[in-house]
């Protein structure tokens, strides 16, 4: 029962026990699981990975003509009065740590490694699989992720800081369909999905952030990697985030957020000094030319002339988990981002952490092709000590890689405190202030989801993965028509905003 209401949570529920039915399937039966899953995810990529290149590029377009060129680009989220909640350097720490921050730190070094070691269409180990290596990881990790996020954002944020509506994914559908139909079983069930996608994207990120503290530290320290060690990492950290995210976001999570991006620069600033600093610069110049370049080559490639699984396994795998994370990521930096303007919130939502992407995979990547195919070879080995591996070959390791592993931490923190501050909205109705009570249960519980998949099961992370970005289909479509809807509302308050004037 909801406390405020007296009604019954639908959402709330619904969302529980579809997740426990989930894990406990793949836990009791993980190979009918693992077969059915990998099969629909498959089917997936296969039969609908053009869609996902036309949408996310569609994104892309959509977010920078709104925010640059449109006659729409100086409107608010929320009252032409309003001023922003946050300073831009809160903002953008807390959006950037929530929307990838523990993603970087895991794929920095082995992305372009692997691309280094296995590209598609050039030799391997030459300077031209550098150059492939690069382009991909900026496509991955650049503008479209980013504007995956902020298409749902910006229409999150103006319905609910402009019109009140409540901080639901299915708000967005209110200017197109109206109230009666998106608070009936239609936008339950799309809240639903967003619940099911968004705990199991960050459990598996939480589950993959445990396996590389628990890496590092064997890396550095010798700790044992068991799943004792990481039960214990596990319940120390959760601690910390819940209460983190009982506290509020403006007390733990806008301090835990500034943190990260204080380390994370002195992390870059110490890579870039020791590491080959020259050949960083010019990889950075070069490799940003030649993204914007062939952006809309390199975009729309995914391998249609060819039987190559490559597009496959790494773009098109890409470009569904960030739709899978875009609930998540874009109910809270939606929650966030009252009082900027279109243009601010194009500006911070993707300019800005895309150049922080092209930065930080020209310093590691270029660490990591600099010590040769050998060492690339040994490095993605096991993903999650890659980047142990190879600041080993370099100076001042020891230090710089027992910072990366607080770094780690803290991503860690933020990005759970702010998926359990997520959660609790989404199965409130919506509320900007979810009750304390939903904040610890969704926040033991993605904790307890990581845990069981890692130590009781082998895939079972992977296969909570693929399922969380299977179920995402559909907000392929919701996506689409959230541009609609936001276009729609734009136009009639820009029209009565010009008319009372």
């Amino acid at each position: 029962m909801d406390k405020k209401t007296g009604k019954f949570n639908a959402t709330f529920v619904i969302s529980l026990l579809l997740t426990f039915v989930v894990v406990i399937w793949g836990w009791l039966s993980p190979e009918t699981f693992e077969t059915l899953v990998n099969k629909l995810l498959g089917t997936i990529t296969t039969n609908f990975g053009w869609l996902y290149v036309l949408a996310m590029t569609s994104f892309v377009i959509f977010c920078l003509w709104i925010g640059f060129i449109s006659k729409y680009k100086n409107m608010k989220l929320g009252d032409p009065d309003d001023a922003p909640e946050y300073s831009f350097m809160s903002w953008f720490a807390m959006l950037f740590s929530a929307g990838m921050g523990i993603g970087l730190v895991f794929w920095g070094v082995a992305e372009p490694l692997n691309y280094y070691v296995a590209p598609f269409g050039v030799a391997p180990a030459t300077p031209e699989a550098f150059s492939f290596a690069m382009k991909k990881s900026y496509l991955h990790w650049g503008l479209h992720p980013w504007a995956n996020y902020g298409v749902l954002a910006m229409a999150l944020a103006y319905m609910q800081f402009r019109h009140k509506k409540p901080a639901l994914i299915s708000s967005v559908f209110i200017p197109l369909f109206g109230e009666k139909i998106t608070s009936g079983w239609i936008g339950k069930s799309v809240d639903i999905l967003a619940i099911f996608a968004t705990i199991g994207g960050i459990a598996t990120s939480l589950g993959l952030g445990i396996y590389q503290i628990n890496g590092g530290l064997n890396y550095i320290f010798g700790v044992p990697e068991t799943g004792f060690v990481q039960i214990i990492i596990t319940v120390v950290i959760t601690i910390i985030f819940i209460g983190a995210a009982v506290s509020g976001l403006d007390k733990g999570i806008q301090f835990v957020s500034k943190l990260n991006v204080v380390i994370a620069i002195a992390v870059m600033l110490a890579c870039f000094l020791v590491g080959p600093s020259l050949k960083i610069l010019r990889v950075l110049v070069e490799s940003t030319g030649n993204y914007l370049y062939t952006w809309f080559q390199n975009t729309s490639e995914i391998g249609a002339y060819s039987e190559t699984k490559w597009f496959g396994t790494w773009t098109l795998f890409y470009h569904a988990w960030w739709i899978a994370w875009a609930p998540f990521s874009a109910t809270f930096i939606a929650r966030i981002s009252k009082g900027r303007t279109l243009k601010e919130f194009v500006m911070g939502v993707l300019l800005a952490p895309a150049l922080t992407s092209f930065v930080w995979f020209s310093i590691f990547g270029t660490m990591g092709v600099d010590l040769g195919i050998d060492v690339a070879k040994e490095a993605i080995v096991s993903t999650s000590t890659a980047l142990f591996v190879v600041l080993d070959y370099y100076p001042l390791s020891m230090a710089i890689s027992s910072v990366i592993v607080v770094l780690l931490c803290t991503f860690f923190i933020t990005s759970a405190d702010a998926s359990t501050f997520v959660l609790g909205m989404l199965s409130s109705n919506g509320t900007l202030h979810p009750p304390i009570a939903k904040k610890i249960i969704w926040g033991v519980l993605q904790s307890g989801l990581a845990l069981v998949l890692m130590v009781g099961t082998t895939n079972g992370l992977q296969m909570l993965q693929a399922a969380s970005i299977a179920t995402a289909l559909p907000f392929v479509f919701i996506m689409i028509l959230a541009m609609v809807a936001l276009l729609k509302v734009l136009r009639q308050d820009y029209n009565l905003d010009n008319k009372n004037i």
